[in-house]
């Protein structure tokens, strides 16, 4: 079976022994592949869409008890 490699686009055959248990790349063709995807994920390159989330209000900190002295 052949495939490309995601990262490198590189054409890579997975002989029928290394299909049962999926290459031990898969579906990189090498570790460098599998890392370098790995640090796109970790660096927001790729996203998975959602809905945008409505801004949330932010409650400024209770300052009144920090302002008070002694009396």
């Amino acid at each position: 079976m052949q495939y490309k490699c995601p990262t490198c686009k590189k054409t890579v055959r997975l002989t029928a022994q290394e299909s049962s248990g999926q290459g031990k790349f898969f579906p990189f063709c090498s570790q460098r592949c599998k890392l370098i995807d790995l640090g796109a994920w970790f660096n927001a390159r790729y996203r998975i869409p959602s809905e945008p989330q409505p801004p949330q209000a932010v409650k400024p900190p209770d300052t009144s008890s920090d302002e008070a002295g002694p009396e």
